[in-house]
């Protein structure tokens, strides 16, 4: 038997799973964000991945990527966010089993709308990259309610090992 080690400098999981949010990122239109998401089950197998954009079947020029209502409200109707499906709704809606016990890799942490999502789909455990909470802290501590009294776990996940 020879002598050779296994290599010590590798990938673990939550990097592997991070970066591979960040290349499924960079398919979004979007031009002010891009955001990838990954769904895996217990054994680290890949069920889905997803990125923020406009649902299937509409075609680009339908809506305005503007992320700008300015102080009116009401013209949140010509801006992108009625429209888009966020990345960790798209991972889900890409799996082609059960997310139970499941984990989800996410650059951006889950605003509301999806973290309701995300429980309903039985996904246990949340590892994010940013959580921009400044954007909309209201959304962001509803979302973090809804996880606590649902024991979804959740925690911020600095990459360390940058490929690209």
């Amino acid at each position: 038997m020879d002598n050779i080690k296994a290599r010590k400098n590798y990938l673990s999981w939550d990097e592997t799973f991070m970066l591979m949010a960040q290349v499924i990122a960079q398919r979004s239109k979007d031009p002010s964000t891009q955001t990838g998401a990954v769904v895996v089950d217990k054994n680290n197998v890949v069920l889905g991945v997803g990125y923020n954009g406009w649902p299937r079947g509409i075609k680009e020029g339908h809506f305005s990527w503007s992320n700008n209502y300015g102080h009116n409200k009401k013209n949140i109707l010509n801006t992108k966010y009625p429209y888009v499906v966020h990345a960790e709704v798209n991972a889900i809606l890409n799996t082609n089993q059960s997310a139970e016990n499941a984990k989800l890799y996410c650059l951006l942490f889950p605003c509301n709308e999806c973290a309701k999502i995300i429980i309903q789909s039985g996904i246990k455990n949340i590892i994010y990259q940013d959580d921009r909470s400044d954007k909309d802290a209201n959304n962001f501590i509803v979302s973090k309610k809804l996880f606590d009294l649902a024991g979804v776990k959740y925690k911020k996940h600095k990459i360390k090992k940058h490929l690209f």
